[in-house]
């Protein structure tokens, strides 16, 4: 299936496009205030304690900025940073592997943390609370446990689905960080700096459609602004104004709300084919050819939030607003 180019997750190669146009401290990155300030007082209290901070568990909708901030709880410490995944992590000997590999101090960022396998998310909790492993040599009968002493470290777990945490992993962090949808004033000052670094130069009104149509996302925002910076370009443009913004977001199928061809038939299907809901997750990923784990991480949160779609015990039913929107007679549930 073709990207979106509204797509809340990261494309193949987006993450060597988006290291050129990254914060690197607090004083550049944007938004998520309550977040950044309290970051900021236990980053300073652990260094006057000259401790390592306290393990760190950042969540939310995906392109927020958790990766970001993980590289910015780093660099303000002071120490190095290991990333990887809970996928890649298949083994408990895989994690024994990373954590032996900590110097003292160092970050270890683990996206998706809510897909570590259960043997392994075992192996990390004395691992966090104690700073060792046990780890099995030999086999059967000759099979013995050795413990391992780790340097101190500070995990960085993030996750889109917090409630997929099990109780006790998600005890073990000290500092639970929720990341929000940003507004626009907030995207806009993001586009301004992308395009910025990028080289672009962009009119005021250009920079706030573009934040308009950006799903509150900012991930979203550098990612429409590449785009757009095509056309100027391809179209000899020295700037993007707001026309040419729109022509190019026009062609791009994201409307004035960031909603793109998939959103819209998602809506339509509901309404077209279950007379507006509710109807079951299940049913409506099949009618749209998507997974149902899909439809509820990536579409439905944006249209949750922008109140066109709602969760019901008997499943999802669009809201008035959206008849509207789509200038939509509401169907007879008679």
């Amino acid at each position: 299936m073709e990207e979106r180019v509204v797509s809340q997750e990261a494309h193949g190669e987006e993450d060597i496009a988006e290291s050129s146009i990254r914060p690197i401290d607090f004083s550049q990155y944007i938004g998520q205030e309550k977040v950044k300030e309290n970051l900021e007082v236990f980053i300073e209290a652990a260094k006057i304690r000259e401790e390592c901070l306290d393990h760190v568990l950042l969540y939310g909708p995906p392109g927020l900025g958790k990766t970001t901030l993980a590289m910015i709880i780093a660099n303000e410490m002071g120490v190095n940073i290991r990333t990887t995944s809970g996928p890649a992590v298949e083994r408990p000997g895989d994690l024994a592997a990373v954590l032996t590999a900590l110097e003292p101090g160092d970050v270890l960022f683990i996206d998706e943390i809510h897909r570590l396998p259960r043997s392994v998310e075992e192996v990390l909790y004395p691992a966090m609370e104690d700073f060792c492993i046990d780890i099995i040599i030999g086999k059967e009968s000759t099979a013995r446990s050795v413990r391992l002493d780790l340097p101190p470290f500070t995990l960085v777990g993030a996750t889109t689905r917090a409630g997929m945490l099990s109780s006790p992993l998600r005890d073990r962090f000290g500092v639970h960080s929720r990341l929000e949808y940003y507004n626009e004033t907030e995207l806009a000052k993001i586009v301004n700096r992308s395009g910025e670094l990028l080289g672009v130069q962009i009119e005021e009104d250009a920079a706030l459609e573009l934040a308009r149509r950006s799903r509150g996302t900012p991930r979203i925002a550098n990612r429409l602004l590449r785009r757009v910076r095509d056309f100027a370009q391809v179209k000899g443009s020295s700037k993007v104004s707001s026309s040419l913004a729109d022509t190019a977001l026009e062609k791009l199928q994201v409307d004035r709300l960031g909603l793109d061809e998939v959103d819209h038939k998602l809506l339509v299907s509901i309404i077209e084919k279950f007379r507006g809901g509710p109807v079951g997750v299940e049913a409506l990923a099949a009618t749209i050819g998507e997974e149902a784990n899909t439809l509820e991480d990536v579409y439905e949160p944006y249209l949750m939030q922008i109140g066109f779609l709602v969760r019901t015990p008997r499943g999802r039913m669009v809201t008035a607003q959206v008849y509207e929107y789509l200038q939509m007679e509401v169907p007879d549930r008679g």
